[in-house]
């Protein structure tokens, strides 16, 4: 272990190297870096030297101390797939010019676009975060990473400024503004975007197809593997393999934390056999404040289906559990006329090569203002009545 005089550190490939009990110390309730979702993504392979994400978290431990302090996850790329913070141009850039972009070493959660708290720590400092740039910066010099990344980091303030630069991004939440229910929810709209979200919904509910949640006890392993396949199915059609998420990673995720997931799934159904046509299904995670969705898929195309099985629902849910906000991941601006608002999502980046940090940092201040633009558009674009 290297030192300051406050602290020491290691880097592990696994998180079973820690605790149980001392990662979700630190951790706390975020869902995306606990001990289970990680250790999941590890025990499954769908996270690995394999796969271009190699575990690669840094432990950091008061000196003299036994038990750690502070964790950040962190994986070693050899591309820059899963990660929802595009960095395609500056790995152009750096081969145009004859030099290695990969490795490089990044903090996020794989496959998953969720902002959250990267850095695992009870009380953090501006000492132990520059320890921590310290002994990145050493690390990348040593292992020849182009450079670092901190993904969906939501605390801006907390790195050290002038040091990482600070990118920005938008994504789109669902806000519970204490509605009673999804009608309140939708008195808050235009006449016509209200009457669209009607049409759309009736147009599932007179169908043949029935949409409803499934819960911990009814989460069979045969449901699992219907849920993958819609799963893979959605991977194909865009990207022609299979997803990044093998099945043993959403059985483990089942098992372990099985109060924090459910499957609202929808079926064709007919009147001899109700439950045999399995056609899609989304996965939903939800803690204290949030509902979480993710990794929709679909065996077969039926219209509007999509927005009810991931938007609707999920809004239906979070005002029945009362939580305060809806994340239905990444991307999307068809969610801003469902009442989904924008948000700024933040990521922070530094480069080794001082030529490419300050061309970078450059690109970045251009971008921040074009998405201060796009921002104010979307603002432009939601349903809601003027107040």
């Amino acid at each position: 272990m290297l030192s300051n005089q406050a602290f020491e550190h290691r880097f592990i490939n696994a998180v079973s190297q820690v605790s149980k009990a001392d990662w979700q110390r630190l951790a706390g309730d975020t869902l995306f870096t606990s001990y289970e979702w990680l250790h999941a993504l590890e025990k499954s392979q769908s996270v690995g030297k394999h796969t271009g994400w190699q575990p690669h978290h840094l432990v950091i431990y008061s000196k003299h101390q036994q038990h750690p302090i502070a964790v950040l996850p962190g994986y070693i790329k050899s591309h820059s797939y899963g990660e929802y913070v595009f960095d395609w141009a500056w790995a152009e850039a750096y081969e145009r010019h004859n030099l290695e972009y990969y490795p490089k070493w990044i903090s996020a959660v794989p496959f998953t676009p969720v902002v959250g708290p990267r850095l695992l720590c009870n009380t953090p400092s501006d000492a132990l975060h520059q320890y921590i740039l310290d002994t990145l910066d050493q690390a990348a010099t040593a292992h020849a990473w182009s450079g670092l990344h901190i993904n969906f980091e939501p605390m801006s303030q907390s790195w050290p400024k002038g040091e990482l630069i600070e990118r920005h991004g938008v994504q789109f939440h669902w806000h519970n503004r204490n509605y009673a229910n999804f009608d309140a929810f939708l008195d808050t709209m235009k006449a016509r975007k209200r009457k669209m979200i009607k049409k759309e919904r009736a147009q599932i509910s007179k169908s043949d197809i029935q949409v409803r949640w499934i819960n911990k006890e009814q989460i069979t392993p045969d449901v699992i593997y219907q849920f993958y396949l819609c799963y893979c199915q959605t991977y194909r059609k865009r990207s022609g393999h299979n997803g990044y998420l093998t099945q043993q990673f959403f059985t483990l995720l089942f098992a372990n934390l099985p109060d924090n997931t459910a499957l609202c799934c929808a079926y064709r159904s007919d009147e001899n056999h109700p439950d045999s046509g399995f056609i899609a299904a989304s996965l939903y995670l939800q803690d204290d404040n949030t509902l979480y969705g993710r990794y929709w898929g679909a065996l077969e195309h039926s219209e509007h289906l999509h927005f009810e099985v991931c938007y609707y629902q999920g809004i239906e849910r979070a005002i029945e559990h009362g939580l305060q906000r809806f994340d239905a991941g990444a991307q999307g601006e068809h969610k801003l006329l469902r009442g989904f608002e924008p948000i700024y999502t933040h990521s922070f980046h530094t480069l080794t090569h001082p030529l490419f940090k300050q061309a970078v940092a450059e690109f970045i201040t251009t971008e921040r203002n074009q998405l201060a633009h796009y921002f104010q558009q979307c603002q432009s674009l939601l349903p809601f009545k003027e107040q």
